[in-house]
């Protein structure tokens, strides 16, 4: 069997994957709050994850997986987003949930194997909620529950970070009913506004942290495989989440409670800043997808730099990775089902295989198939890619018929005057040039009485595009 290994954010090293029972491989991934569109930072884990996902499935079977990733749809942003739109919270929720997974699919990501809703496990919640307090490590005042920090030695761990230094760095509410600055809220109550559920500390809802301890223990158990998510989430909600579980179900003595393996992805960039509203670079996945950039071609680019490095979001890379997937469509389509005739379904590259178990390499990945692509070889590269979620056939309609953004049809409109300019001024060289360069990258050009008309063939490589300029 394919040894997988993983840089274990709690341990702080690579480490061989051990799944508790090679059978029954559960995986959780925080999901999203729902009240709005996923923006493009939101979509990182779900690819990382998704390929994640599709690894463990290889390796120990389809049915011997679960993946959990959850909806948040009780919280505060909600509640204001309602206030701000007079909607009620239940169609807001409703509505952006299917949004953030009609946009999740266009990625071509996997459907998790269960997708919970917190506000469906608040009697789950509300045991845990009881369980801590019955063990000494919350305490209820004025109508809130709050998980008393110094009563779990090991709080920070994860993060590695002290108490004293969380308390220094951190924004911390600072309540008089507190115990400790760093005691966060397990239930709060509600006005008679707002959500709000019966407990037996009033009628309240539950914090942010306490719903994924108990999703996951309704779902998968006191012990499990991988906890996921992005970089941010560390402190405070995977650190939380880890004192609850772990102070409600310990460990029994020899094991580890809770998940075994922590993963986080790095954050997003656009054009090399910081994704921001202010900034003008911020896009929801819908966006991209609505000025024509195909799924396929955000999953290609996400999936260039590694889960636990920065990835930076650029229009030239999602031109190239229009081009390289163009490529490969060709050469893994007809040619592909031709060479496998009659012959057992090709199995995946060693070498993509390989990266993926190394600390899901997807650079390293992609640069496999392109050595494929390079030899020809269409059924390991369509066979292959299918392991990243690419030119899977339900993705491939975008291929068939390139059309031009605006940045290109700038570009073709500029270097279609500088072959005028060149042919008035008798430099033929010049023009032939750029007649040629128009060939080789796929753009066919008409000159008419009304002067030049262009389209883009089957083929356009944009990366020619700019050698000509």
């Amino acid at each position: 069997m394919v040894e997988i290994r993983f840089h274990n954010t709690k341990t702080r090293r690579r480490e061989l994957f051990r799944p508790l029972d090679p059978a029954n491989v559960r995986m959780y991934v925080c999901g999203p709050t729902v009240y709005d569109r996923a923006h493009l930072g939101n979509a990182r884990p779900v690819l990382v994850f998704d390929v994640l996902y599709r690894l463990l499935r290889h390796v120990y079977g389809a049915g011997r997986v679960t993946y959990v990733r959850n909806f948040t749809d009780v919280d505060d942003k909600i509640i204001a987003r309602a206030a701000e739109t007079g909607r009620a919270i239940g169609g807001i929720t409703a509505e952006t949930t299917q949004w953030f997974l009609d946009d999740m699919a266009a990625l071509g990501a996997l459907k998790p194997d269960a997708m919970p809703r917190a506000t469906d496990y608040i009697p789950a919640m509300l045991r845990m909620i009881e369980t801590l307090i019955a063990r000494g490590h919350a305490y209820a005042a004025e109508g809130h529950v709050l998980f008393a920090v110094e009563s779990y030695p090991q709080y920070g761990a994860l993060s590695g970070r002290s108490v004293d230094d969380m308390i220094a760095g951190a924004r911390v509410e600072v309540a008089p009913y507190k115990r400790n600055p760093m005691d966060f809220v397990l239930w709060k109550p509600s006005t008679p506004d707002q959500p709000g559920w019966e407990s037996p500390w009033g009628r309240g809802r539950p914090g942010w942290h306490i719903e994924c301890s108990a999703m996951s223990y309704e779902l998968l158990g006191d012990r499990f495989d991988i906890h996921g998510g992005g970089n941010d989430l560390i402190f405070p909600h995977h650190e939380n989440e880890i004192a609850q579980s772990c102070c409600a179900h310990p460990a029994r003595k020899g094991e580890e409670c809770f998940a075994r393996y922590w993963l986080h992805n790095e954050m997003l960039q656009v054009e090399g800043k910081k994704m921001s509203k202010s900034l003008g670079n911020f896009f929801t996945v819908r966006d991209l997808l609505d000025q024509g950039i195909p799924g396929e071609v955000i999953r290609f680019v996400m999936l260039s730099t590694h889960y636990r490095k920065p990835m930076d979001w650029t229009a030239k890379k999602a031109r190239e990775a229009e081009s390289v997937l163009r490529r490969w469509r060709g050469l893994a389509g007809e040619m592909a089902e031709a060479r496998a005739e009659g012959k057992p379904p090709q199995e995946v590259d060693p070498g993509v295989l390989e990266a993926l178990a190394d600390d899901l390499n997807t650079p390293g990945a992609l640069a496999r198939l392109h050595e494929l692509a390079g030899a020809g070889n269409g059924p390991a590269l369509r066979a292959s890619a299918g392991l990243l979620g690419l030119l899977n056939k339900g993705m491939g309609g975008w291929a068939g018929a390139p059309r031009a953004d605006a940045d290109v049809a700038e570009r073709i409109e500029r270097l279609l005057r500088a072959r005028a300019e060149a042919r008035a001024a008798r430099d033929f060289a010049r023009a032939d040039r750029l007649r040629d360069g128009f060939a080789a990258a796929g753009v066919i050009v008409r000159d008419t009485a009304e002067g030049a008309r262009w389209e883009l063939a089957p083929g356009f490589d944009p990366a020619r595009l700019e050698e000509m300029e």
